[in-house]
């Protein structure tokens, strides 16, 4: 399954994003997973990267869309979210400190922890992409860990 949307940068339409992404996967994968232990994990790390790129990629132009493309292959997950912004360094991020009360630098270190893998391109054909990619295990997977 594959499919895309293309929607404002405005953290109004999170909601709808976030709807379009369980959906989608819903459809596709019905009672295949355990949607309480998978919901949770791939809402954060699709919120994570929308808002970012919302406050920060296109924080000077909100009238540019964000193209989000989900694809799912067997148990696959794989989304990447595409913006038009100056991009992100990766070789100049830092990783918090725990002790110290910084404010942001955490959204690269949650999507890390939540995904198998984490991947920035900056500038592919003038935007930039970042792609979060997990398998998800299915319920008989599962069960089999407990």
């Amino acid at each position: 399954m594959r499919t895309e949307l293309q929607i404002p940068s405005d953290l109004k339409f999170l909601a709808i994003v976030e709807a379009w992404l369980l959906d989608c996967l819903q459809v596709e994968l019905g009672d295949r997973i355990d949607w309480d232990k998978q919901s949770s994990r791939l809402r954060l790390a699709l919120v994570e990267a929308y808002s970012n790129v919302v406050r920060h990629a296109h924080k000077e132009q909100p009238e540019v869309p964000v193209l989000l493309r989900l694809e799912l292959k067997d148990d696959i997950f794989l989304l990447e979210i595409w913006d038009s912004g100056n991009g992100f360094d990766l070789s100049t991020y830092m990783a918090p400190d725990p002790s110290a009360c910084q404010e942001g630098g955490y959204g690269w270190l949650i999507m890390k922890r939540l995904m198998d893998r984490v991947e920035y391109q900056l500038q592919v054909n003038g935007k930039n992409c970042l792609k979060l990619e997990t398998r998800l295990p299915s319920k008989i997977d599962d069960s089999e860990e407990e």
